[in-house]
């Protein structure tokens, strides 16, 4: 199962790299990581950036409780925020709230605009907000031991 080991490497490392790890050939390896992206495996290959870098100093969670639960509604909602710039992540939640968004802005005037551009663009019951003052932890990899047999 070498394309296992393959799903546990970052595509930091080069395809000589990885071929090496998990005891292949380069063009084999190539072609199982092409195979990946064109199955939807690997999704992307991208850059983590540093947000203070780029003066994107506020992140705020936005939790939205639907005025409709219809699928026009939905339809029409999701359409609305992932045209919004800011939004980062969309999740649709169970409980008191219907979605939370994560959006990524320079300051509260940036995120005020964000805000009002959201609550007149779509009807919603309520609209609350949260925003964090550090960031802790973050991290893209997923929870992979134990999901798959042991690759050696």
């Amino acid at each position: 199962m070498r394309i296992v080991k393959i799903l546990y490497l970052t595509l930091g490392v080069s395809v000589v790299g990885i071929a090496e790890q998990v005891g292949l050939s380069q063009t084999p390896c190539w072609k199982r990581i092409q195979k990946h992206e064109e199955s939807g495996v690997i999704r992307a290959r991208v850059a983590l950036l540093d947000l203070d870098a780029f003066g994107l100093s506020l992140t705020a969670f936005v939790m939205v409780e639907a005025v409709e639960h219809t699928a026009e509604w939905r339809a029409e909602f999701l359409s609305i925020v992932e045209a919004l710039e800011p939004v980062r992540d969309i999740h649709r939640l169970a409980g008191s709230h219907d979605f939370m968004l994560r959006e990524v802005v320079a300051d509260m005037p940036t995120f005020d605009a964000f805000y009002e551009t959201l609550t007149s663009s779509i009807r919603l019951r309520s609209v609350s907000s949260v925003f964090a003052l550090e960031q802790v932890k973050a991290s893209t990899a997923l929870p992979l031991s134990g999901l798959f047999p042991n690759p050696n």
